[in-house]
This record gives structure tokens, sequence and C-alpha cells, in this order.
């Protein structure tokens, strides 16, 4: 439950519930209308504001239909206790039976008519119009289908207290008519959508028109993304590298594994293709990839990873202090791309597993629009960028400063008078209620302050921007290509790009920040939990950022601002920032929060800063040099790699051509654990097990 609010509408539902079957039995008639209505309208609010709490209702075998089962059932009873002629009775059994029995055979159509609009493949960016895939069914039958089908019984229930209420039985009848007609003639118009998807074309056929258009476009660099539990949230970690692929001198292609993330993906010219199960994966024919690029570290990633004619390098989806930036598991990769030096120390951590040489410098081409700090201009109060991290996988990994200080932070902040914008990780909460419970009270508290902050002024302005910044809202989900329909409709109106959107993109993207923080005006506080705006936006209208150990610090350092890393532990200066890289220019702040009166001194007062000439040390040392590009860098590297396949490649044929052919052995399984053990000389031969006689 939200809130009261929540909290009411669930007493109003029970009560409603309650009452039925007592108004019927009495009978009341009114009572009975009354209960029954707001029991409709209790249900229907509860689906839209506590979808959570409805869920757990269908957990305890109280699901929607089972609900309106019991409201027919109850108006039956209330029709017989008010002795209505049997007739009416007896045909509105029949109906409600009819209009039930219709409701189940639209859900086996639905549920067939999803499995066979199933694809093995999504598509973005390659023309599927040869593919013969079929329209999808209209929104008004496919959408919510259960919810619209079960209210058609509303004519029937209404009729029939019509009936009892005036003493006649016309209005019953055509109720009746009026649920049985309109659920039959739902279930011809979706018979004919079932026709229709019975034309989606196969497996084999859909993969060979896959194979076709990735046969034209040729792909060379591929970067594949895979993860369990994937939702937006995850999303950041493919959509920050897309304008570096496309910038790429060879030719790109993205590959995901689950349908989540083709949602949620980004605005790209860059072919899509979205394969979940591995068995298609493998029919897809991708003979000019020669380098594979991996975000992230996912189990997956074993699929793409057995093509042994391309090279495998994971490039990360930021550069921390965390052990996941130094993970050992990197070692089945040809190659390690970090940003800079400290990425390379790093993995001295592991460099028993990784080899000095499989580490590459590339730098972080996503950080190009960040301002320089030389660049700022401040406003007439700090601003403070909050982005704790989340709390982690296991407690052993907790990072996220939210549990132990972050409302005592948010609290001396407040009391500091500055403009805090606060953005917490996308996943926090996720696995931790503390962190959860912690994130809500410091969104309450700003909440609570912004009223006091030219609330009437702030309220006008949120109101007249909102319009415009839907409307560009709309138009950017539009370029990126998530408009209405599911996978298999967007598969269906795939093309090539016909022109470039970029420079479109950017101007509304850039317009749509500036109508955002302008309607926020100078003293109000933010709390930043969607994908707009951005983390970087956000960078810059930052003063000062404090974070946890996490990738955020890392990016900050390439705008040379004053930045603050939290010590929950209150570990000694020396040995955290020993343990910690980015630590090197960071102002270090207490669990208690002491020290943040003197830390913002750094940004009231600029000339002192003494932390201004470790944070330029530290920006190369991070992020590698200025010179050359980041980008360059990285488009280098990937040339450098995919020349350096192509070679091997040849090799291995001129190899193969010139080798005489070797027949094939038998290999039993000692001569095979030989091979694989250079350690074992001698063949593996079972012992009898022991016995013993007694």
């Amino acid at each position: 439950m939200r809130g009261k609010a929540d909290l009411l509408l669930v007493f109003l539902f029970g009560a409603a519930f309650a009452a039925l079957p007592v108004f019927a039995l009495v009978p009341s008639l009114w009572g009975f209308a009354a209960a029954s209505a707001v029991s409709y309208l209790a249900d229907e609010a509860l689906h839209v504001r506590s979808p959570g709490f409805v869920r757990r209702l269908a957990a305890l075998q109280l699901d929607r239909t089972l609900r309106f089962a019991v409201r027919t059932v109850m108006l039956l009873a209330l029709a017989q206790r008010m002795n209505a002629p049997d007739t009416v009775l007896i045909t509105g059994l029949a109906v409600f039976c009819a209009h039930f029995a219709m409701v189940m055979l639209n859900s086996a159509l639905h549920h067939a008519i999803r499995k066979r609009r199933m694809l093995p493949v999504a598509v973005r960016n390659l023309d599927m119009s040869g593919a013969g895939i079929p329209d999808q069914p209209p929104a008004y039958l496919s959408r919510r289908f259960l919810r619209k089908l079960l209210h058609l019984d509303l004519p029937a229930h209404a009729g029939l207290l019509t009936a009892l209420a005036a003493g006649t039985t016309y209005p019953a009848y055509i109720g009746y008519t009026l649920t049985t007609g309109l659920a039959a003639a739902a279930l011809l118009a979706l018979l004919k959508q079932f026709r229709t998807a019975r034309r989606m074309p196969g497996r084999d056929e859909m993969i060979r028109e896959v194979n076709r258009q990735l046969a034209g476009h040729r792909p060379e660099v591929a970067l594949y993304f895979s993860f369990a539990s994937v939702s937006r949230d995850f999303m950041y970690q493919v959509n920050m590298w897309i304008e570096t692929l496309e910038q790429l001198d060879r030719r790109p292609l993205i590959i995901l594994r689950e349908h989540a993330s083709f949602r949620h993906l980004g605005r790209t010219r860059i072919p899509v293709v979205c394969v979940p199960k591995a068995d298609d994966l493998a029919e897809l024919e991708l003979p000019d990839v020669r380098v594979v690029l991996y975000p992230g570290n996912a189990g997956k990633n074993v699929h793409m990873l057995r093509i042994a004619e391309a090279k495998h390098v994971f490039i990360g989806h930021g550069d921390s202090d965390k052990l996941a930036s130094s993970n050992r598991v990197s070692k089945v990769y040809d190659e390690i791309w970090v940003a800079g030096r400290a990425g390379r120390d790093r993995y001295q951590r592991v460099r028993h597993a990784i080899s000095d040489e499989a580490i590459v410098e590339v730098g972080r081409p996503q950080l190009a629009p960040i301002r320089l700090h030389t660049d700022h201009t401040p406003g007439p109060l700090p601003v403070v960028l909050y982005a704790p991290t989340w709390e982690g996988w296991s407690d052993d990994d907790c990072h996220t400063s939210l549990i132990p200080m972050g409302v005592t932070l948010v609290e001396k902040l407040l009391a500091q008078n500055v403009r805090v914008i606060y953005k917490p990780h996308p996943l926090t909460g996720r696995r931790s209620s503390a962190a959860a419970d912690a994130d809500r009270a410091i969104r309450a508290m700003l909440s609570a302050d912004n009223e006091q902050r030219e609330a009437a002024q702030a309220a006008a302005r949120l109101a007249a921007a909102l319009p415009r910044l839907k409307e560009i809202q709309a138009r950017l989900d539009e370029l990126a290509g998530r408009h209405g329909g599911d996978y298999t409709q967007q598969t269906r109106d795939a093309r090539v790009p016909d022109r470039d959107d970029t420079a479109e993109w950017r101007v509304l993207h850039a317009e749509w920040h500036r109508i955002f923080w302008a309607s926020r005006g100078m003293l109000r506080h933010n709390e930043i939990l969607g994908q707009l705006p951005t983390l970087y936006e956000c960078f810059n209208q930052a003063d000062i950022l404090i974070s946890d150990v996490s990738s955020v610090v890392a990016d900050f350092v390439a705008g040379l601002k004053p930045y603050v890393l939290t010590n929950a532990h209150d570990l000694p200066d020396e040995e955290f920032r020993a343990a910690y890289t980015t630590a090197g220019g960071a102002y270090l702040l207490d669990r208690a929060c002491t020290r943040l009166p003197e830390i913002l001194r750094s940004v009231r007062e600029p000339h002192h800063d003494p932390m201004a000439p470790h944070r330029r040390t530290l920006k190369e040392y991070v992020l590698g040099p200025d010179r050359p590009t980041s980008m360059e860098r990285f488009n280098t590297a990937v040339n450098a790699l995919a020349e350096r396949a192509e070679a091997e490649m040849t090799e291995r044929r001129a190899a193969r051509q010139d080798s005489p052919a070797i027949p094939l052995q038998r290999t039993d399984s000692a001569d095979l654990v030989g091979r694989l053990d250079p350690a074992v000389s001698e063949p593996f031969r079972p012992r009898p097990p022991d016995v013993t006689v007694r």
C-alpha cells in the first residue's frame, strides 16, 4: 500500500464484497446495488493504484475471474430471494454461464495467437517487409482482453437489477441479449484474428530472411548483451555504447538475448537482432564478424564465445573500484578494454589469471558530453548531486551509503542551504528493504523542502512545461523505434533507416533538457528517477558530486569538478584512499557527515579547493590522456583487433590447405583424460571396489 488512499480502497473493496451476500439474503435491492457498484469501482481502482495487492489476491485464488463470478452468484441469489420469475432466473443462469464459457474460449484463442506470433528473432533497422509477418490483432481485442471481456456482464447485471426494481422482465432480457451478443461478437472477431495469425512464417523461414538481410549489411563488429533479469533499469549498460558504435569505421551489429532489452533499447541506426534461444542464435550467419564486444558478464555469453573466427572483448559498462571491474571471469575473453591505467592496475589483483598483454586502454568515449569545470556557470545556490549506488547482490558487496548515512546526509545538506539533485541507482531497493526505506525518506524530505521554496511559481512552471516535454518525449520514443505493438509487430514494421535522424535526435534531446531544467527553477530540489534527464546532464548541472564507490565517480572525474566519496565505515583516510583508486582526488565524508560544511567550502570558495590538482592527475590515470581522443583510441583498437582476427583466420585457412588430410580416429575416455591433463601419464583404469569380508 502506498498510502491512506490505497488502504481506504482496500477497506471499501473488502466491505463491498462482504456486504454482497448479506444484502442478497436480506434481501435489499438498493443495498446490493450500492455494494456491487462499490466493488466494481474499488476493484478497478486497485488495479491501477496497487497492482501488487491485486497480484497477492490472485495468489490466494481470489483472481479477477472469481471475483466476477462471486458477484454474479450473489446477484442470482438476490433475484431468487426477491421471487423473480423462474424464466428470468433460468435464462440469467444460462446467459452468465455462456458468458463465462466465451471468456474461456477467448482466453484460449489469445494464448494460441500469442504462441503463433512468437518469432525466433526480433529485428530492428533491417528490411523485414519480405518476411510475410501479418499485422497484430487490434488493441481493442488484444490489450487487457480479460478485463474487457469480464466487464461485458455489466448489461446483464444492470438489466436484472432494473427488472427487480421495476417489477417487469423486459430490462433483464435486454441486458441478457446485450451481454450475449457482445461476447459472441468479440469471440468471432478473435477467431478471424486467429486465422490471420496462422499465416505467420515458420522458424526456419524467419531465420533465413534475417540471414539474408544480415548478408546485405555484412556486420564486422557485434555488441552482445544478455542479463538474467533484464529490464529498463539494466539497459544503460547497452545504451551507453550505442553512439560509440555508430562512429566506428567498421559496420556494427547489436545482438540482444531478451525481449525486455529489445523493448528498452535506445535510439540507434545500427541493425539489431534479439535472439532469446541459443539454438536460434547458432543459426545466425555472421561470417564477417571479427570483433564481439561484451558490456557485461553473463552466463549466456558462452553462446557467443563459441565463435572461433572472432575476437571477444570485455568492454564493461563503467570504470569503478568494485570487484566487478577486475573479475577473473574476464579471462575467457581475448582482450579486456579499460579506460586508463587504473583499469589495468586493478587487474593486477588477478594477474595470475589475466595477462597484461590482454588489457588495452581505450578511454571512455561516452564522456564527451560532460562539460569541464571551467565551462560551468554556478547558480545562486550550490548544486549538490547525490548519486548513491545500489545495495548490490549480497551484503559482502554492499557499497551503498543510503542505508548507513543517506538520510543523515540529506538532512545535513538541507541545513546547509544547497540545492540537491538526487539520482539513486535504478536498482535501489530491489534487494534491501532498508535501502528502499531510506530512498523513500530522502524523497519525502526533498518534497517537503520544495514546498517551502517558491512552491506556487514552481508549480506553474512545471505545468506549463509538461505538454512540450511530453511532445518531445513522444518524438524521441518514435525516433528510438519504441512505437506501439509487440516485438513481432516491430519486427514486421522494421525497415532500413531511410535518413540520418541523428541531428533531429540531438536537437530534441537538448531542447528537452533545457526545458526541464528551466521549469525546475534555480532553487528547487530534483529527484531524478527516470532515463531523462541523463546522468551526464545531471553532471553538467552540479557543482559537486557526493557518491559511493562506483563508475559514477570515475565518469564525474572527466569534468574536473569537486567530488565526495562516502566513507560509511569511517576507515582512516589513508586506508580508504589506498583501497579505492578514485579516492585519490576525492573529499572523504564520514558517516556522521561532520566534514560536510568544510567540504562545501570547495564550492562556495572556489579558491579553497585543495583536491583540484589531485583530480587533474587522477583524471589521466583513470580515463587516459585527452589526446588522442577516446573515440579515436577505441576505433583504433577495434580496427587493430579485427585485422588481427582476419590475419589469423587467413593463416588457419592456409594451414588447412597445406596439411594432408588426417583420418578420424576414435578417442576413448582414457586418452581424452590424458590429453586434457598433461599431468596424467597413465591411462585411467577403474579400480575394483574395496571389499571387506566379515
